[in-house]
């Protein structure tokens, strides 16, 4: 059973869990778990040789950590020059400033499980996207 699917953004309540376990048995591209005045938790999947796609977020700080799986990111403040790249596996958390332009790229041989927190939030709470396109038809392009 997908447990991040049984879960529903309860909003800025206090909330615990087990996030690693969460993430690992997400199956949806991206899930808000927590919104609040300040920041925003989210669980992604990232399909076999799947990638977020390049984007980014002009007000909002990001943190994101490898729950499994192993993936490259990529990084910069030219969308055309991502200067930063690393390998990055399970345990392993990447610290995106605003206003920086960024890609994670499944680069393993099954899924990859997120977990993300942006400050100030940056999706409306309660967000589902089961697949990457759900998520591109809500995104503001820059």
């Amino acid at each position: 059973m997908d447990y991040a699917r049984q879960m529903t953004d309860p909003g800025g309540v206090p909330l615990t869990m087990n996030l690693e376990q969460t993430a690992r048995q997400n199956s949806l591209f991206r899930q808000t778990l927590w919104t609040g005045n300040h920041l925003q938790l989210t669980v992604m999947c990232i399909p076999f040789r799947g990638e977020i796609g390049l984007e980014l977020h002009p007000d909002t700080d990001q943190l994101i950590r490898v729950e499994d799986g192993q993936a490259r990111v990529r990084m910069g403040k030219n969308r055309e020059h991502l200067e930063h790249c690393h390998c990055l596996h399970s345990g392993d958390v990447i610290l995106i400033p605003k206003g920086t332009w960024h890609n994670i790229i499944n680069t393993g041989n099954r899924m990859l499980k997120l977990s993300s927190i942006y400050a100030p939030p940056q999706h409306p709470r309660g967000t589902v996207h089961r697949t990457k396109i759900d998520a591109e038809h809500h995104e503001i392009p820059y």
